[in-house]
């Protein structure tokens, strides 16, 4: 097999790749994006960064990679494995240089993954982030003493506000320094065990020999890295008795190991350290409430209350602003098209429907402006600790929480941090119910059927009732994702929850720049989708919905006629129970593209078939509402059936893209397909349950 070795610097030679390495929380991202320029996402818990991330340094032509955040070397979970296999050089080119990023507030447990990098044969630098949080504790930390022990330069920096970053950067465009020698000490019967297996290692070619010590080690301490030499039996065997000579030594080759690295770092940090009267700090107070069994679970849902009261009261105003553009677009392509099919396409097509999606732009941005402010100011971390409770008595992992509060915004990177958790059932049953949580895609289709059909009177507390209905989809789906979860672990996932180990990081003010960047960013992916996919997708209804058929023929017959119209009544059977027909049916097929495509959808449907061009101006929630049913008489839309689409919506997979990432993670397109058969009973019984009991209760 071919190896993969550093690439050869010779003396003043200039550095081209250099990865970041840290523990979760270090701030290492928010110091990729400061050295790259780029706009990665920040978030203050672990789990943000589950692939590999590159980027240029800012000026230069250094290259850049943002690991996935990891305690150890030890790889447990996929993304451990990510950055352990970077650095080891299974996925060239391998590291000129290693920046571990550590948080100085926490210094000793940091270190252990410093010390496991200086023994993979690479240049490292340590970078002493978050000093200023260090300093409010009341540590004191030498640097020149530090840099001494280790033996490798160290840059004190505060990534967030700029701080060390321009000496970072000199650092990088010079030569890199010298490679670290490896000065912690293992017992000598292990440390004669390890290096027989390191040169065996090399001369079967299984290693390159910078990182022979290191790689020996792992498989004499870490029996799940076993798999690296499965097919070598000279290696196995030579494993095995190693470790027959150490039980017969009487060392333990997993504790001895870490045991050493401990005892060194300790005398590192007791002479280049000093802790003054440690403070109880306003973080410490407000934790009382925030981390309390109780009172953490109601400011957690007093905050998303507020919250959603927030979204819908700011986003008034700009909403409105965007409809009526819409109308007066449309008006003005109306007038200057001549009448046909074309002009159909424009208005009713085109701008109907993308702008049918685009109104709701400014709820999305408040959305993702407040998730900003929670993330950057230390909030989620308690959340996650908090709700951590509640997700161990349904049998899940604490880290699950994390995936599934990123699965609020798109269950597509939520998933994708599912890599975090190392236990395989744990994870398969979080990437499960992950698309339970409602996602940004949902809020217009919620904004549209709530301000239809949810009158806006006020509650107690000043919370309006179109907020509280959000906040109880919202809850809905939370609750659903719980007692699935509990399902899954009782029966296809069985096991134990493991233990949570979670550090809360200090709250800060939240940097606004960053929040507002992170905002715009998510609101552009969100325009971007509107102009392109949701685009594409709106052509493509609109021929659906008028092919194919006869321009003689009425709007409403050449709908009923059209493609989409016979698929709309092939689906109305079964979503007739919980109230809907075939318009809506149309809508909920082509919504599987993309759930806010159902907006989109109806949008075109109900401009195709009145074919009125003084009902361009009429917004798609009051022609829903103004709809009667010829047959009875009576309105078609009633607030039960919006109950029943809205609880429908909340359970139903209905994401294509979403099913496409769980095939990738789960390596199987069994897991997908049963998910969405799942999600679709679950979203169909309870459709059609709130839809009957909504009529009992006279609401339709």
């Amino acid at each position: 097999m071919s190896i993969a070795t550093p690439t050869q610097t010779a003396a003043g030679s200039r550095i081209r790749y250099v990865a970041l390495a840290g523990n979760p929380n270090s701030g290492k991202t928010t110091l990729f994006n400061a050295l790259t320029g780029l706009r990665h996402r920040v978030g203050n818990y672990p789990g943000v960064t589950v692939e590999r991330r590159e980027g240029r340094l800012a000026g230069n032509d250094i290259t850049v990679l943002d690991l996935p955040g990891t305690y150890s070397l030890n790889a447990r979970s996929p993304d451990e494995e990510i950055a352990r296999d970077a650095l080891l050089g299974r996925h060239p080119p391998v590291p000129e240089l290693v920046i571990v990023v550590v948080d100085a507030s926490n210094l000793e447990r940091n270190l252990y993954l410093v010390t496991q990098v200086m023994d993979l044969g690479l240049p490292v630098v340590l970078c002493l982030n978050m000093t200023d949080q260090a300093e409010r504790v009341g540590l004191q930390i030498d640097i020149q003493t530090l840099e001494r022990e280790l033996g490798i330069p160290v840059i004190p920096t505060v990534a967030s506000r700029g701080k060390g970053l321009d000496d970072l950067r000199m650092l990088l465009q010079g030569a890199p320094p010298s490679l670290p020698v490896r000065r912690w000490r293992l017992p000598e019967a292990m440390k004669a065990e390890v290096v027989e297996l390191a040169h065996l290692l090399v001369e079967e070619r299984l290693c390159a020999p910078e990182s022979a010590f290191f790689t020996a080690l792992a498989l004499l301490s870490d029996a799940t890295g076993l798999s690296v030499i499965q097919n070598h039996p000279r290696a196995r065997a030579a494993v095995d008795r190693a470790w027959q000579r150490l039980e017969a030594a009487d060392v333990d080759p997993q504790s001895a190991p870490v045991e050493a690295r401990y005892e060194w770092i300790k005398g590192i940090c007791d002479r280049a350290t000093r802790q003054g009267e440690i403070p109880i700090t306003w973080s410490d107070r407000v934790d009382r409430i925030a981390t309390h069994k109780v009172w953490g679970f109601v400011l957690f849902f007093a905050l998303m209350a507020l919250i959603f009261q927030a979204i819908f009261t700011w986003a008034q105003a700009p909403m409105s602003w965007i409809e009526t553009a819409q109308t007066w677009l449309g008006e003005q392509a109306g007038a200057l098209l001549p009448q046909g099919d074309l002009r159909s396409l424009v208005v009713d097509g085109v701008i109907a429907g993308v702008g049918g999606v685009i109104v709701f732009l400014p709820q999305i941005l408040c959305l993702f402006f407040f998730i900003g402010l929670l993330e950057d100011s230390g909030y989620m971390a308690r959340a996650a600790f908090v709700m951590d409770r509640l997700m161990s008595k349904v049998g899940l992992h604490g880290k699950s929480f994390i995936p599934l509060l990123s699965s609020f915004a798109c269950a597509i990177p939520g998933i994708m941090a599912t890599r975090t958790i190392e236990n395989r059932r744990d994870r398969m049953a979080t990437i499960l119910v992950a698309p339970l949580m409602s996602c940004s895609a949902r809020l217009p289709i919620y904004t549209l059927l709530i301000a239809g059909f949810i009158p806006a009177t006020r509650l107690w507390g000043g919370i309006s009732l179109p907020a509280a209905v959000m906040v109880s989809l919202y809850l809905l789906g939370l609750t659903a994702a719980l007692l699935m979860a509990l399902l899954f672990k009782r029966t296809l996932f069985r096991g134990e929850a493991p233990l949570f180990l979670m550090e809360l990081p200090p709250y800060k003010l939240p940097a606004m720049r960053t929040v507002l960047l992170q905002t715009w960013e998510r609101g552009s992916h969100f325009l971007r989708r509107a102009g392109t996919i949701i685009l594409a997708i709106s052509i493509l209804l609109w021929f659906a919905m008028k092919y194919p058929g006869s321009p003689s023929q009425s709007d409403a017959a050449r709908l009923q006629q059209s493609v989409a119209g016979r698929a709309g009544r092939l689906l109305e059977p079964v979503i007739r129970p919980f109230g809907m027909d075939w318009k809506v049916g149309i809508g909920i097929l082509g919504s599987f593209a993309a759930r806010e495509v159902f907006v989109t959808t109806m949008a075109i449907v109900y401009n195709v078939e009145d074919g009125d061009e003084e009902r361009q101006s009429v917004s798609v929630r009051q022609q829903m509402r103004e709809e009667i049913d010829p047959a009875t008489r009576k309105p078609r839309f009633t607030p039960a059936a919006a109950a029943a689409l809205m609880v429908f919506y909340v359970l139903a997979m209905q994401c294509v893209s979403t099913m496409a990432v769980v095939r990738r993670e789960t390596g199987s397109w069994k897991w997908p397909l049963f998910q969405w058969a799942y999600m679709f009973v679950l979203a169909w019984t309870g459709a059609t349950a709130v839809f009957h009991l909504g009529r009992l209760l006279g609401l339709g």
